[in-house]
């Protein structure tokens, strides 16, 4: 959202975004000039009733009284579906992930007039779950390529690590949640790291989820990455701001996903012209045919197929070349955050028009 609410603005849309009156996106709403309209928390406070938290929403909305409502998540789109429909503002929702819902999720999403599907993957899926296929249209996602694009590597993730500068680093970046993969990746870094000492995995990423599933999950990975034969080869690093600056200074990306819509570190590592290996899952399909070149997927699950892919790309590197310059010759013909913005002032236009 963020990547294309400027851009989407340009093209002669008055944009404001409803979002929490503190906290990350409320700094990069102003850092960005775009209108903040602070929302009261308990409309996303999931603990309450939805009833409860959809009259704060009826209330905001009936005040802002907006041509056009943009929910930007399956639970808002859930949540404000209703709500729009009710007070007769034309509506439509992001569908960015892929997951079950029920009979009634399903109602209240389809209250809007459109659906907005991140990859065909995600249309297929929701389309299977019988929502109406011409309710659903696909947009990309976008990437900044200038924000993200190719550079010479400047050595600091190295030196910052405490490493020396003849090492290989391998960049992963997720939530610490099961369907990101990160136990598989260990597995396959245990593989990769008895036949090459110099390769090194630095993982990027937080738990923000309390379930104790995935508490136990991150507790898992850390003592995993501190014991032998991972010790002094997996680097947490936390949540970082400098993401362009990271993917420069590695070798390569490896996304282990277990499920994914359309993953945005795959765009953003296509953009900084870093090879990738990446799991075969939903939408990684739709931003690296295998005609491509960009890069290569393996199937889900399997870190000895993960391990080989890592090993193949690291000990070639006229390969890592081409599959460089194919990512980025893919991302600018068909990730560009102008062309997802173009494409989404359009859909807007179409549903303010009823057509």
């Amino acid at each position: 959202m963020l990547a294309v609410a400027a851009r989407v603005a340009m093209l002669g849309f008055d944009v404001a975004v409803a979002a929490p009156r503190s906290g990350p996106l409320a700094g990069e709403l102003l850092a960005r000039g775009i209108r903040h309209i602070p929302l009261n928390s308990n409309v996303v406070d999931a603990s309450l009733p939805i009833d409860d938290r959809r009259k704060e929403l009826c209330a905001l909305l009936a005040h802002e009284r907006p041509d056009l409502l943009h929910a930007n998540s399956l639970v808002m789109g859930r949540l404000s579906g209703p709500v729009a429909m009710g007070l007769r503002i034309a509506s439509l929702s992001h569908l960015r992930d892929i997951m079950r819902v029920n009979r009634v999720a399903g109602r209240d999403l389809c209250c809007h007039r459109r659906l907005l599907a991140v990859s065909q993957a995600v249309k297929s899926w929701y389309s299977g779950l019988g929502f109406p296929e011409n309710q659903i249209r696909v947009i990309h996602n976008g990437v900044d390529l200038e924000r993200f694009q190719p550079r010479p590597s400047s050595g600091f993730l190295t030196s910052e690590l405490g490493l020396p500068p003849s090492s290989q680093l391998v960049l992963s970046i997720g939530q610490f949640i099961l369907r990101k993969g990160f136990d598989v990746l260990l597995d396959a870094a245990e593989i990769v790291v008895a036949q090459r000492c110099s390769v090194h995995f630095a993982i990027v990423g937080a738990r923000f989820s309390d379930k104790p599933e995935t508490v136990e999950y991150e507790r898992t990975l850390l003592r995993r990455a501190n014991e032998a034969p991972l010790r002094g080869h997996v680097h947490f690093l936390g949540l970082r701001s400098d993401v362009e600056q990271l993917l420069t200074e590695v070798s390569l990306l490896v996304h282990p996903a277990r499920q994914e819509p359309l993953g945005r570190v795959l765009l953003e590592a296509a953009a900084s012209g870093v090879p990738v290996v990446a799991t075969r899952v939903g939408g990684t399909e739709e931003v690296f045919p295998d005609s491509s070149g960009a890069a290569l997927l393996v199937p889900a699950g399997d870190p000895a197929g993960l391990a080989s892919a890592v090993q193949i790309a690291l000990g070639n590197e006229p390969l890592r070349r081409r599959m460089s310059a194919a990512a980025r010759a893919i991302a600018e013909s068909r990730f560009d955050a102008g062309q997802a913005a173009a494409a989404l002032a359009e859909q807007y236009r179409e549903v303010l028009n009823g057509t």
